[in-house]
């Protein structure tokens, strides 16, 4: 695949030419899990761009109404930035939870009161403003500007949202221990129970602790697409789980439940160039086991033979291009398909991302 196609595999993704800022707002007795496992999968992200020899995608930024807080377990967070007054370019919000109900979160006051008034002053307005510029519902140009604030909740952090009025008409969640308080809290809002993650266009929530790991790693295949969540995935050794009523899994993702580095390479290799020659020879190289070994990993590892999987993303990409008007032309050159005739015949071999465009 030339480098050209390989640009257009990559602007098939919405916004992936925009950096994002991450703001974690930190506050006393944050859960460190809660800050830790979402930062490091978007540092993770960035670490696997800059292996393709692309530009990293989001800046972690640490921010909160105190310049050091202490952790929930003890260990001191320093040298956080002030609140923003302003977002310079697209900004990611995360709220993190805290130990204990309701009542024992709030039980700081002045840096609660301080970051929900922040909220409502600050983020609120951006948010309003995302709604009609969201970079996960358009596809924009790359030197297209676009507003693409989100925010996101992990466990108790849904708590805060709620209490600066941010949740009112919006589907969300948080820890299973705290439903009833977020309902009360928000009565105006649809909290959801028995959800990993739930995600209200640019109000994104997740039942926590973990969970925040699950979040990041969606906002990171909604923003640079499932190929690379995928690989960060499997440099965490964590995989992707979701909640009653999620989409479907992408092709791209399933089959990933596995530790074998090798199948991974190769899986990692036609996620990012599925037009490129895949001939069983040349998987086989990439994964550095003879052509038999691999089917036979495929076989056991991923339920499907190593053509099978190639057709497989080929066929996501497909579904993708057409989904966002690319020609037909185009579409069939980005997926790696000679000819229309032969993606049909994918299809009718059962990719089941080729048969669910056919629906």
């Amino acid at each position: 695949m030339d480098a050209r196609t390989h640009a257009n595999t990559r602007a098939l993704t919405p916004n992936a030419a925009a950096p994002v800022d991450v703001c974690f707002v930190v506050l006393p007795e944050t859960l460190l899990l809660d800050l830790a496992g979402p930062a490091e999968a978007f540092r993770l992200a960035n670490q696997a761009l800059a292996r393709q020899g692309r530009a990293p995608l989001w800046r972690l930024r640490y921010v909160g109404p105190d310049a050091q807080v202490r952790s929930s377990v003890g260990l001191q967070l320093a040298g956080l930035e002030p609140l923003p007054e302003r977002f310079e370019r697209p900004t990611w919000v995360f709220l993190l939870g805290r130990p204990g109900d309701a009542a024992a979160v709030v039980r700081d006051s002045r840096t609660w009161l301080t970051a929900r008034d922040w909220l409502g002053r600050v983020l609120a307005p951006a948010l309003a403003d995302a709604d009609s510029a969201d970079p996960a519902l358009v596809d924009p140009a790359p030197t297209e500007p676009t507003h693409g604030h989100r925010l996101l909740t992990v466990c108790s952090g849904a708590l805060l949202a709620a209490d600066a009025g941010l949740l009112s008409g919006r589907c969300t969640t948080t820890h299973h221990e705290l439903l009833d308080d977020l309902a009360r809290m928000a009565p105006a809002a649809r909290v959801l129970a028995d959800r990993v993650f739930v995600d209200d266009g640019n109000l994104l929530s997740s039942a926590g602790v973990t969970a925040g790991i699950d979040l990041a790693l969606h906002c990171i295949a909604r923003h640079a697409g499932e190929a690379l969540a995928a690989e960060v995935a499997q440099v965490l050794v964590v995989f992707h789980r979701r909640g009653a009523g999620d989409p479907e899994r992408s092709p791209l993702l399933a089959g990933r439940c596995h530790l074998h580095p090798a199948l991974h390479r190769v899986q990692n290799a036609v996620g990012e160039r599925p037009a490129e020659d895949w001939t069983l020879e040349r998987l086989a190289a990439e994964a550095c086991v003879t052509p038999r070994h691999l089917g036979r990993l495929f076989a056991q590892h991923v339920g499907c033979t190593p053509r099978d999987y190639v057709e497989r993303v080929r066929s996501a990409f497909m579904r993708e291009a057409l989904a966002a008007g690319w020609p037909l032309g185009q579409a069939l050159e980005l997926a790696g398909f000679r000819s229309d005739r032969q993606w049909r015949r994918a299809r009718s071999r059962g990719a089941p991302s080729a048969q669910a465009h056919a629906a």
